[in-house]
């Protein structure tokens, strides 16, 4: 039975319930066909090398003088404030804190899970028929620097 201001006013039964059923009915179906419209959407843009959501704030540059920067010594809150964020709406801000110690956790799940990042870059490069990136060490980004 419905709630709110009018409860009672509409009970379903006899015709009234009939009609209440098919509209119900075709709810659904509309909430069903936007939903596999959305996902068609997606995976079509999936497979043209599109992502949704926001791009990282931290950048793979960013992430390796940090991880580099807290290898000798340094506390999070001391290294913020030099990361300076190179594009986008933030462009030239510094990225937040809560972000800065997010991007080591991230790049520490990265590497225990090292068979599962190596397979999805070439789920990836098999959908979009491109090379798979090599991926970036501390090693490389230190001799690089």
């Amino acid at each position: 039975m419905p709630a709110g201001p009018l409860p009672g006013i509409y009970a379903p039964i006899g015709p009234g319930k009939l009609l209440f059923a098919f509209f119900a009915a075709m709810a659904e179906t509309e909430r069903e066909i936007i939903r596999e419209s959305t996902l068609e959407g997606l995976d079509t843009a999936t497979r043209k090398g599109k992502h949704g959501g926001r791009p990282p704030v931290i950048t793979e540059d960013m992430r390796h003088t940090k991880l580099r920067r807290r290898a000798n010594g340094e506390w999070v809150e001391q290294i913020q404030p030099d990361l300076i964020i190179p594009t986008g709406k933030r462009k030239g801000q510094n990225p937040s804190v809560a972000g800065s110690h997010r991007a080591p956790a991230e790049h520490a799940k990265r590497e225990t899970y090292p068979e599962a990042v190596a397979q999805a870059q070439h789920d990836f490069a098999a959908l979009t028929g491109s090379e798979v990136p090599e991926p970036h060490t501390e090693a490389k980004a230190l001799t690089i620097r």
